[in-house]
This record gives structure tokens, sequence and C-alpha cells, in this order.
């Protein structure tokens, strides 16, 4: 059974108290990281190449983030959805298995593929199973004692997060991320019907 991290999603518990009960090993970690990939392909197993490029309207969008101010109200497509996920989870394992051998944070290591290049399903599994890849890779860096007392708050509401809390906010922010791929498929499901 997949964990629920709508709680700490929404801020209403701090990853570090959330995951205190967890048996947070790098097997586990492993474990839930292919929980998540499979999420992610179980998905895109209804999708075509015009699903993955459908632009749901969304007026709500805002991407405070955006590298580009331009695209800041974009809807996203489900194309842009995996990169971000995939980028994401990729750039906190990386972090974790820093912080896992005690190497203080020194910056965000992130590489997020050009989502606009991201149109077939066949791309979309290709890049979740690349990041399947680096981020099992990353948890076989973690030394047999990781230090989990090293760690540092990535954003103001997230609170402090060693190893463990950083790699599972990769999971957590993959959920929201299902929820919306989820939703862009059955908006264009409906918008070809």
């Amino acid at each position: 059974m997949p964990r629920d991290f709508t709680a700490v999603n929404a801020y209403q518990i701090p990853m570090d108290r959330f995951i205190a009960a967890w048996n947070l090993e790098p097997a586990e970690l492993a474990r839930l990281t292919d929980e998540s990939i499979d999420h992610f392909l179980a998905l895109l197993a209804r999708a075509d190449a015009a699903a993955v490029v459908f632009v749901p309207d969304d007026p709500a969008a805002d991407d405070g983030a955006a590298a580009d101010p331009t695209e800041r109200g974009l809807a996203w497509t489900v194309g842009h959805n995996v990169v971000h996920a995939t980028a994401s989870g990729e750039e906190y394992a990386a972090v974790a298995a820093s912080l896992a051998r005690g190497v203080e944070f020194h910056g965000r290591p992130r590489s997020e593929t050009p989502w606009r290049g991201v149109t077939t399903v066949a791309q979309c599994r290709q890049r979740l199973e690349e990041s399947r890849r680096i981020r099992l890779a990353s948890l076989r860096m973690w030394p047999d004692a990781p230090d989990l007392a090293k760690g540092y708050a990535p954003w103001r509401q997230s609170g402090w997060v060693n190893a463990q809390g950083i790699f599972a906010w990769g999971l957590a922010h993959d959920q929201c991320h299902h929820q919306q791929v989820a939703r862009v498929l059955e908006r264009a499901r409906v918008a070809r019907s």
C-alpha cells in the first residue's frame, strides 16, 4: 500500500515528524521509489501522444518557480509533469546521498529535461525509467551507518529534514504529480469525446 503524503504536502505535519515512525532504510526508500515510478507508468498505460501534449484549461495555474516568467501561468501537460517530478525526485535523492555521507547541503543539484521536447508516451516512459535508475543508484551511495543528524530546511514551509526526509520529499512531490497527471489525462479524454 502506498504511503499517503497528503498531510505533509499540505504542510499539516513536518516531514521529519511524518517519517519518524518509518523504517526508512535505503531498501524501503527503494521500494517506495519503485512504487511511485510504477504508479506513473500505470497512469501512462491509458495515454497516447495526444494526451501527453494536451494542455488542460487551468485558470488557477501559477508556477512561481518557473524559469521563464512568461510560463508562470501555463497549465502543465503530462510531459511537463513527468519531467518536473523526475527532476525533483532526482535532486532530492542526490541531496540525500550527500547528507547521508555527512556532507553539508551546498546547493541544489538540479537538472530538468526541457518539457516542450517530451511529446510522446515513449519519451515519458524513458524519462521515468531513467529517473528510477538515478534515484535507486543514489541510494547505493549511502554508507552503512548514514549521518542522520545532518540536515537542512529546503524551503520555509518544509521544516528541517535529514537524508531520509529529503528523499521522502521526492516521493511526496511525486504523489502530487500522480494526481495532476491523472487529472490531465481525464481532461484529455473528456475533450476528445
